[in-house]
């Protein structure tokens, strides 16, 4: 532990470095999947036979091993940011379409036929009613769809991509223990965080 602390302070500088590359990765896998994933759950939800496909395919996605979808989008895109975003937006996709696909499920129906009766459209109940009433499960699949995201992007380095991961290869390569434990516990400290903040964020938007 005493290494790994030495390693820490003599290296923090090139640490801070990898720490805010592997968050902007991670951030913008999320963010394309927060864009096209939200939309798939409501789709899934309003229309059951669309929905069973949606999920069946975003099952497989999460499904298929991590450095052979990395490798399929590295002859399709070229080694480097642009595919680990994609693969960080696959990845990220099923918790959010399955969450939001729950939580407007979950919604009462009689929550729903209250809305018509004044006279409230369809989009009107969802954005004003529905969407409300997800945003806890919303931000569980976001939530869980974050931590995944941090882990699966510890292996851009073998596409060409940067972050965390370039360090726990560089450890393997020189079969240097130290720079492995180190880069693995700031991984794991930032998969911690963002579960804690999206936790807390998903308290505050519960219905009681």
């Amino acid at each position: 532990m005493d290494m790994v602390i030495r390693y820490f302070q003599h290296n923090w500088d090139n640490l801070l470095v990898l720490i805010g590359q592997h968050i902007v990765m991670v951030a913008f896998g999320l963010l394309l999947a927060l864009i096209v994933g939200i939309p798939l759950g409501i789709l899934s939800a309003k229309n059951e036979r669309a929905g069973k496909y949606i999920l069946a395919i975003a099952n497989l996605i999460q499904v298929f091993p991590s450095l052979a979808l990395l490798a399929m989008l590295m002859v399709i895109f070229g080694i480097g940011f642009y595919s680990v975003v994609i693969a960080l937006f696959l990845y990220s996709l099923l918790p959010i379409i399955r969450n939001t696909y729950v939580g407007l499920k979950e919604v009462d129906q009689s929550i729903l036929e209250a809305g018509k009766g004044v006279g409230m459209t369809k989009f009107q109940i969802l954005r004003k009613v529905q969407i409300p009433l997800s945003l806890s499960f919303i931000f569980s699949g976001i939530r869980l769809a974050a931590v995944i995201a941090i882990g699966v992007a510890t292996l851009a380095p073998f596409i060409g991509g940067e972050g965390l991961g370039k360090e726990i290869y560089s450890g393997i390569n020189l079969r240097d223990p130290v720079k492995i434990y180190s880069s693995a516990i700031i991984t794991a400290i930032l998969a911690i965080l963002a579960d804690y903040l999206l936790g807390k964020a998903e308290k505050k938007t519960r219905v009681e």
